[in-house]
């Protein structure tokens, strides 16, 4: 574990012009660029659409079915001031699922922008809801860490559930990095067509070169499609402030994922059938079920994985674990289980389910870099292949992060 918290950031870093950060999607998803690479350095070239024949043959693809919600909700103090609240997780309910089910009142720990012109007093805005009128109110309540805020919102229609406010209050949250306001294109742009749990504020960009069409022709080639959920939140956007990763804090996301999917991952593993993640917030959320399952086989009942666990950890048998989180399930009687995760993956981690993976170009010296690399590994004489990659992508006509082209990258040996 010493030797991954001393991995310097800065060995992370590589030049991304302006120019290469794509700031809209193509019209068509799935034309975008796919570049292929495996971690024996064999690189290829290909569309997004060629993605059922690229794929391993009995694989099964993971997808992160989380949906977007309009997270920045503004207001204008009487005075002219304009005050955003930024969404980041809820606390009363805090279950997301009943979160957007609330009606009347609900708490948010929030971002709050322009803070320090919300010294007391609420905010209110009136709303069209379906014809109605409807005042929301905010209410600033206690601090929290990094920065945040407890905020109470308070509405006057309790037919009105809170899934309704955000809707019609809000506006969808963007990368900062495209530098640009929300446009209405991102409503449906910056969304999975496979969307479907709410409560993320940043999208799993992975995803979003999939169309019903690509989704069909997978299907009719018997690829399995098997959903989890991560809620992602704003500290995927954290940079890496410290030299070295060890004084990073990880963030810390919430995430579901079901029985079936489980046994799925059980069936993978028990047939030698390859496991496609689309992403790396599922990738996070397939790597932590091992360890949470080991967790259980201790009797450790804390449904959390740490950042750094995964490097000290003992072996264990990936099965057996997987098999401890349906027990566990079997005697609670439910049919899913809601965990977190503040797990690092970097160089020197240790893979237990993901085969293979799709994945867009990331920022430099970000974490998902760190995963990427950990995920390739080193050419023979010892270079990250990560950089291999992204070099032939920069000489190309590949386009960089959120809205960009895509990569599929297979370990060679599975």
């Amino acid at each position: 574990m010493t030797d991954v918290k001393e991995i310097r950031i800065e060995d992370f870093d590589y030049p991304l012009p302006d120019g290469r950060i794509a700031r809209h999607p193509l019209e068509n998803r799935e034309s975008c660029l796919l570049l292929t690479g495996d971690d024996r350095g064999k690189v290829g070239h290909a569309r997004f659409r060629d993605l059922p024949s690229l794929l391993p043959g009995g694989t099964t693809l993971f997808c992160n079915d989380t949906r977007v919600i309009n997270a920045r909700l503004g207001f204008r103090k009487p005075t002219g001031s304009h005050i955003e609240i930024f969404l980041l997780e809820p606390m009363e309910p805090e279950d997301y699922v009943l979160m957007f089910q609330a009606r009347g009142h609900c708490r948010w720990n929030c971002l709050i922008g322009n803070r320090k012109r919300w010294k007391e007093g609420p905010l209110t805005k009136v709303l069209d809801i379906d014809g109605r009128k409807v005042t929301l109110s905010a209410r600033k309540g206690d601090d929290r860490p990094g920065n945040s805020c407890e905020v109470i919102f308070d509405w006057d229609n309790t037919d009105v559930t809170w899934a309704s406010i955000v809707d019609a209050a809000g506006a969808i949250p963007i990368p900062p990095y495209l530098n640009r306001e929300s446009e209405d294109t991102d409503y449906e742009d910056y969304q999975t067509v496979y969307a479907r749990m709410r409560g993320s504020v940043a999208a799993p960009t992975a995803g979003l070169h999939f169309t019903d069409r690509l989704i069909g022709e997978l299907k009719s080639k018997e690829v399995k499609i098997c959903p989890v959920t991560l809620h992602v939140g704003a500290g995927t956007f954290q940079p890496v402030k410290s030299d070295t990763i060890g004084a990073h804090p990880m963030h810390t996301e919430t995430f579901t994922v079901g029985a079936d999917t489980v046994r799925e991952l059980i069936s993978c593993l028990s047939e030698g059938r390859p496991v496609t993640a689309v992403g790396t917030t599922t990738v996070r959320t397939l790597e932590s079920l091992p360890r949470l399952g080991h967790h259980l086989m201790t009797g450790d009942g804390a449904l959390y994985v740490s950042q750094w666990e995964a490097y000290r950890e003992e072996d264990f048998d990936s099965i057996k674990a997987l098999q401890a989180l349906l027990d566990h399930m079997g005697a609670l009687g439910v049919g899913s289980l809601t965990a977190a995760t503040s797990i690092m993956i970097a160089p020197g981690f240790r893979w237990r389910l993901v085969d293979a993976m799709v994945t867009n170009f990331h920022q430099p010296q970000s974490t998902l870099l760190l995963l990427v690399s950990s995920f390739l590994g080193n050419a023979a004489d010892g270079a990250p292949l990560w950089r291999k990659y992204y070099a032939e992508a920069l000489k190309g006509d590949y386009r960089f992060l959120s809205y960009g082209d895509a990569c599929l990258f297979s370990h060679a040996s599975s």
